[in-house]
């Protein structure tokens, strides 16, 4: 008792960090805006200056909304995924999601190279990456879907995703290879990840995906909780163990597609937070973590957006790089200090 409830006060504690680096996120930028107006502006109230309402309202504040959404829905995937395969490696992409919806976006943008100038003028439109990315990703949900379901080793679904994900860089690579570096360059602009492009509309289908997507992980805690001492203790406990690879993998893919197909590849943080948060919260039962979890990805990734968009600057830099060059310093050291893994 004594232990849930030091586990509820982080808890609070961690849902308060969210608002107060929210704020952060939106107050700081190319043009630095007080928090007071801030949340001025949120509250419907006047500001000291138009244009700050009309930057936070129609800028920042879809792009730390997506920010929460993209980190949040990160992180649970990749508890998840290490719940499932019992891998503390294991992260939101490693079914090669990511892998499907880079390989939908290189054809848009490199097809033209190999099946002609006519073929990428009939795809390149507005919402063209966006379908593209979601359709690799759903193609290669399918197939791991229909691989989870004949097969009742979990590992081999695992080799499976990486299989999947080598033969998706494959084609992507022979698309690169024949495409001019102004097309090569768009495809890797893509591939860094951008949070600040997204339309009131864009976050509000983000946001439906993110909601079915947690809802399916809550719905799985239960079963998750009797997987961490093994498949065969989970089918003694009455678990279906099929029933319950299927809602894990079809969570994961509402989360990681839609932000990989809005947001781009967004890398570690699906990887790292679930480690981050056991060493705050030293729980293996998942209706503590899961939402820890949607906790602590949403601030790392609000932590990492104020970083890349260089506050007092015209200039951002790549989200990807900021996740990586921040996160795992601070994953590496926590381990050191802790000097095992909490799983």
């Amino acid at each position: 008792m004594l232990n849930q409830q030091k586990y509820s006060i982080a808890l609070v504690f961690l849902f308060l960090a969210v608002i107060l680096t929210a704020l952060f996120n939106i107050s700081l930028g190319s043009v630095n805006i007080p928090i007071s107006e801030v949340t001025a502006s949120l509250f419907g109230f006047e500001t000291e200056k138009e244009t700050w309402k009309y930057i936070i309202l129609n800028y920042r504040l879809p792009k730390a909304i997506t920010a929460i959404i993209t980190g949040s829905g990160l992180a649970v995937s990749g508890l998840l995924m290490q719940t499932l395969f019992r891998n503390p490696l294991a992260g939101p992409y490693v079914l090669g999601l990511s892998s499907g919806a880079s390989l939908g976006v290189a054809i848009v943008l490199m097809g033209a190279s190999v099946f002609g100038a006519t073929f990428g003028a009939i795809l390149l439109s507005e919402w063209s990456l966006v379908i593209a990315s979601s359709l690799g990703s759903l193609l290669v949900m399918f197939a791991v879907i229909l691989a989870s379901v004949r097969l009742r080793d979990t590992m081999a679904i695992l080799i499976i995703g990486l299989m999947f994900a080598s033969l998706t860089a494959a084609i992507v690579s022979v698309l690169a290879y024949f495409s001019p570096a102004s097309q090569l360059q768009q495809y890797v602009f893509w591939s860094y990840g951008s949070l600040g492009n997204l339309s009131w509309e864009e976050v509000s289908i983000l946001s439906v995906f993110w909601f079915l997507g947690i809802l399916t992980s809550i719905r799985s805690i239960k079963n998750l909780n009797s997987l961490l001492l093994g498949e065969q203790y989970a089918r003694s406990l009455g678990t279906n163990i099929n029933r319950n690879r299927f809602m894990v993998i079809i969570a994961t893919s509402l989360l990681a597609g839609s932000i990989t197909a809005f947001a781009g590849p967004i890398a570690f943080v699906g990887l790292a937070v679930p480690h981050l948060v056991r060493q705050i919260i030293p729980s293996s039962n998942h209706i503590t973590l899961v939402p820890a979890v949607i906790f602590g990805g949403a601030i790392l990734m609000l932590i990492c957006d104020t970083i890349a968009q260089l506050p007092g600057s015209e200039y951002s830099l790549p989200i990807n790089a900021i996740t990586s060059l921040i996160g795992a310093p601070v994953v590496i050291w926590l381990l050191v200090r802790k000097r095992k893994f909490n799983f």
